[in-house]
């Protein structure tokens, strides 16, 4: 849902997996960016509040929720969703 909700065992199974990918011979500062980076651009991927809105991918889910926030001037916060996948064959 949030990157709160990701288990630190995950974020840690991801960020050694990332150090590994940083070619060798880098050093510590520079590494720590690069996994950074590619940290930022897996929640993206993996956390529903961080990835692009369908119909405008130029704003995030929570960005989304914000603006309708203050707008409608109440609190509103996502406790679920439901992902559905095309072409399954369950």
């Amino acid at each position: 849902m949030d990157r709160e909700s990701v288990p630190a065992e995950v974020i840690e199974k991801v960020r050694t997996e990332l150090q590994a990918s940083v070619p060798p011979g880098k050093p510590a500062e520079i590494v720590q960016k690069i996994v950074d980076g590619k940290l930022n651009k897996w929640y993206e991927e993996h956390v529903l509040l961080d990835q692009p809105f369908v119909k405008d991918d130029s704003m995030s889910i929570s960005e989304l929720i914000g603006g309708v926030v203050g707008v409608l001037g109440e609190r509103i916060r996502v406790r679920r969703f439901t992902k559905y996948a095309l072409g399954d064959s369950q």
